[in-house]
């Protein structure tokens, strides 16, 4: 067996895990996820929620993950760290099952995570293309996708839905990309690829927001995101707003808890894990301010959904001055958050098929990618191919999924959650009170106010994520 935590360094500092840490909670959920249900659930109050659910939620859970990786960090997979955990508390293995959930969990979000980070590849490169012909005319401050109607441009996702062989295509090439990065270790791969890409992210981020300071609607976009309509404060929108603040954050997903494995002991968790969810936060309303002035300046719906950031957006960066290039430094942009995420959640199952198998990191990273890359081939295709395919036709809440959005439900709306119930649960209430203080490093009333939030608030509000996600008839 091989142990990864003894045959490997673990990051070389606080910010080195930080920033591989924020990598992972940030991706398309936050640049894409994020934008959309705000525009679909009319913007401040759902983003005062969201901001109160990760504080109390979000938060304590990152904390919680953290430091079960570092306190069974004899392994770096999260199904043996839990069991570590549970056999230095003295209580049943059996808890492991869960962090084997999330292992499971995140090979089956690579699968199709991969795909759809494959369909903005084929933007970046649509965008590259358009930006590169207007420098090449003399125009490098033109509209985005010149020459081409808005029906035309709007169309661009429906061509590429119904190309297997290009679908395939940049779902290899995002999947060849993050097996190199994985495959070259904790220190020379996944460590040095978040210092240099999450600084180029951040740096796209606030730059093309302030591009949409001076060309959008900023003002527009600052009231719809920060001035709450308590009128349309619903059920189902606590509940978006809930579940945003647990996926957003890769809780669940076995990813905190193997980083965490690989933190060294002299790290303070604690103010870590609120440096975490705080950036995450950070970034989503970020994304807002970036997307959404654009959005309102052109005149479009916020409300638009998926379709906001491949159909609605490049239409807006047509009529925008410079819009060749921000679209192409925008999809670089959304092509970084995938990429820093894509890692994080290979590297979850790689550590766990290393320490199964005994295999090392390249052939355990290899094995992985290919059967997720296989497993999102069958997704690719149900957009074309296998289009009739309905894996959960069985299953009434399921039942008109095509195979990516079944695999998406599975993942999302039961085996995340279930998995999050078990690790507060566990941390609450059975994992040694006293090693659990030691590794989040807290104690008088902080301690007690994050043990009581683990342990009480946690447990319920992810239970009524994994509730209305298989009943969602329940908040009509």
């Amino acid at each position: 067996m091989v142990t990864v935590s003894s045959t490997e360094q673990g990051w070389s500092s606080r910010t080195a895990f930080i920033l591989a840490s924020i990598g992972a909670a940030v991706g398309l959920g936050n640049i894409w996820r994020f934008p959309t249900l705000a525009g679909e659930n009319g913007g401040g109050a759902f983003v005062l929620v969201y901001i109160l659910c990760v504080a109390l939620i979000g938060m304590p859970l990152v904390l919680s993950e953290t430091l079960l990786g570092r306190a069974g960090s004899r392994y770096a997979d999260a199904q043996r760290s839990v069991a570590d955990v549970a056999k230095q508390s003295g209580v049943s293995r059996a808890w492991s099952i869960f962090g084997g959930i999330e292992v499971l969990a995140c090979f089956m979000i690579l699968s199709f995570y991969s795909v759809v980070a494959g369909w903005v590849l084929n933007y970046v490169w649509l965008s590259g293309a358009d930006f590169v012909g207007q420098l090449a005319s003399g125009a490098p401050f033109a509209g985005g996708f010149e020459g081409r109607s808005q029906d035309e441009v709007t169309g661009l996702m429906g061509e590429l839905f119904s190309s297997p062989g290009r679908l395939l295509l940049f779902h290899a090439l995002f999947m060849a990309v993050t097996y190199l990065i994985v495959a070259g270790g904790v220190h020379d791969g996944i460590e040095k690829a978040a210092k240099w890409l999450m600084p180029a992210f951040f740096f796209l981020l606030v730059g093309i927001t302030i591009y949409g300071m001076f060309e959008g609607d900023f003002a527009e976009a600052v009231i719809f995101l920060f001035t709450p309509d308590f009128s349309k404060l619903s059920a189902p929108v606590m509940n978006e707003a809930l579940g945003q603040a647990f996926f957003s954050l890769s809780l669940g997903s076995a990813v905190l808890i193997t980083y965490g494995s690989y933190v060294p002991q002299n790290v303070r968790l604690a103010p870590t894990a609120v440096t975490i969810a705080a950036a995450d936060t950070l970034v989503a309303i970020l994304a807002g301010l970036m997307i959404f002035p654009i959005v309102f300046s052109a005149g479009l719906d916020p409300a638009a959904g998926p379709a906001l950031i491949f159909q609605s957006l490049p239409v807006a960066f047509q009529a925008m001055p410079g819009g060749a290039f921000i679209g192409f430094a925008f999809f670089i942009l959304i092509f970084f958050a995938a990429l820093t995420s894509s890692i994080a959640i290979l590297e979850g199952p790689t550590a766990w098929t290393m320490e199964s198998f005994g295999l090392g990191r390249r052939a355990s990273a290899l094995l992985v990618a290919l059967g997720a890359f296989l497993i999102g081939t069958l997704c690719a295709l149900g957009y074309n191919v296998l289009a009739d395919v309905r894996p959960l036709a069985f299953w009434p809440v399921f039942a008109g999924n095509d195979i990516l959005d079944s695999i998406d439900s599975v993942t999302g709306k039961i085996m995340l959650p279930l998995a999050g119930l078990g690790v507060s649960v566990f941390v609450g209430w059975r994992a040694d009170r006293r090693l659990v203080a030691a590794q989040a490093g807290l104690s008088g009333a902080p301690l007690l106010l994050w043990r009581g939030l683990v342990a009480w608030l946690a447990p319920v509000a992810v239970f009524l994520i994994l509730l209305f996600g298989l009943f969602p008839g329940l908040l009509a």
